[in-house]
C-alpha cells in the first residue's frame, strides 16, 4: 500500500467537531506521505477555526484548473453562511453548508477527481431540505452512486454489518424477509472478500428476538425466516452461522470467531461495536462502486469549540478508506 491517494473530505456540520478534527489531522506533516487531501469548505471558515484552535495546518486554495498541493490540505471553496455560526448550536445555515460540502465532494468522487470519500458528521435534522430527505449519509450515497449500499461498521478486529439501518424500531420486523437477508449476506460476504482480502469469510448472524425466539415462545421470525436462509446458504458451501442470541454474543467473545457479523437492526449492532471499538471504529458504506468511510461518532455539539475532540476515529476512517481502495485496486474491481 505504498501508493498515495487523493482523499475527498466533506466538512460535516461546521458547528460540530468535524473541522477541528480535520485540521488537527493534517497538522501532522507525516500524513501527506499517504494522502493528497481535498476538503470542500469555505476557506474563510477553515482559517477562522484554525485560528480559534491555534493550529498551524497549511491550507492550499484549489481552483478548478489547479493541481492539488501534495503536502498541504487542499480546499475547494464553497459558499460561506450568511449568518454567524455558533459552536454547538444547530442551525439551518450550518446544515445547508454541510449539504453543499457533501454534494460537491460526492460529485468529485463520481468524476474520479478524488479516489475515496471521507465524510465528517452531519446533523441529521438541520441538513434536511428539498435536496436531502434522507436519514443519513448511507441513503444519500446509495442514490448518488452505483450499487446497493450496506451499512458496515468496521475496525481492524471487529466488523458488523446491518440488515436494517436507520429505521424506527417499530418497523424492523416488517422489513425482515428472506430476500433482504440473502441480499445483505451476499453483500457482506462480497465486501469481506474484495474490500478486506478475506478469501472465505466466516459470518455470524444475530437473531431478531430475545434468545432467538426460544423456539417460538418469544417470536417466530428466527425459526421461520432467519434460520432457514442460513441453513440453505451453509448447505451451498458458505461459512454462515446462526442465528445467535444477541444478548450474550459479544459478552462471551463469540464475535472473535467470525470475520464479519450481520446484526438485524441498528442498535443491536452499533451498541456493542461502539463499546468495544470507540475511538477506532469507522462507518463504511459497502456495496457501492466507490469507497466512502466516516468516523463512528456524531457532531459532538457538547464539546464543539472546546478543543477537546479526539482525532482517532476520523484518522482511522481515512486510513481504512485507503486500505479498502488498495484491496479493490489489487482485485481490479
Amino acid at each position: 500500500m505504498s501508493d498515495k491517494i487523493k482523499v475527498g473530505i466533506s466538512m460535516g456540520d461546521p458547528n460540530g467537531v468535524g473541522i477541528e478534527i480535520i485540521l488537527k489531522i493534517f497538522e501532522d506533516k507525516r500524513i501527506f506521505d499517504f494522502f493528497t487531501p481535498v476538503i470542500f469548505s469555505p476557506i474563510k471558515l477553515l482559517n477562522k477555526q484554525k485560528a480559534h484552535f491555534k493550529l498551524t495546518t497549511n491550507l492550499f486554495s484549489l481552483n478548478n484548473q489547479g493541481k492539488p498541493h501534495l503536502a498541504q490540505l487542499n480546499v475547494v471553496n464553497i459558499k460561506d453562511a450568511d449568518e454567524q455560526l455558533v459552536f454547538g448550536q444547530p442551525s439551518k445555515a450550518a446544515g445547508a453548508m454541510a449539504l453543499e460540502s457533501l454534494r460537491k465532494a460526492t460529485q468529485a468522487l463520481k468524476n474520479n477527481e478524488v479516489d475515496v470519500l471521507v465524510t465528517a458528521p452531519i446533523n441529521k435534522e438541520t441538513i434536511q431540505s428539498d435536496d436531502f430527505s434522507f436519514p443519513g449519509h448511507t441513503s444519500y450515497l446509495a442514490q448518488e452512486l452505483e450499487g446497493n449500499s450496506l451499512m458496515f461498521m468496521v475496525s481492524e478486529n471487529l466488523k458488523v454489518a446491518l440488515l436494517t439501518d436507520h429505521i424506527p424500531i417499530k418497523d424492523i420486523v416488517a422489513k425482515v424477509s428472506e430476500e433482504l437477508l440473502k441480499e445483505k449476506l451476499k453483500q457482506l460476504q462480497t465486501s469481506l472478500q474484495r474490500d478486506f482480502g478475506i478469501n472465505r469469510p466466516k459470518i455470524g448472524v444475530l437473531g431478531i428476538n430475545p434468545h432467538t425466539g426460544d423456539k417460538g415462545v418469544i417470536g417466530e421470525e428466527d425459526d421461520t425466516i432467519i434460520r432457514p436462509v442460513i441453513e440453505k446458504l451453509f448447505a451451498d458451501g458458505n461459512l454462515i452461522y446462526g442465528p445467535f442470541a444477541a444478548d450474550s454474543f459479544f459478552g462471551n467473545q463469540s464475535h472473535s470467531q467470525f470475520d464479519g457479523i450481520l446484526a438485524i437492526y441498528h442498535d443491536q449492532g452499533l451498541i456493542p461495536f461502539k463499546t468495544l471499538t470507540f475511538g477506532e471504529g469507522i462507518n463504511f458504506t459497502a456495496g457501492l462502486n466507490k469507497v466512502r468511510t466516516s468516523p463512528d461518532h456524531g457532531t459532538a455539539f457538547e464539546i464543539a469549540g472546546k478543543g477537546m475532540a479526539d482525532i482517532g476515529s476520523f484518522r482511522a476512517a481515512i486510513f481504512m478508506a485507503r486500505k479498502i481502495f488498495s484491496h479493490r485496486k489489487e482485485a481490479k474491481v
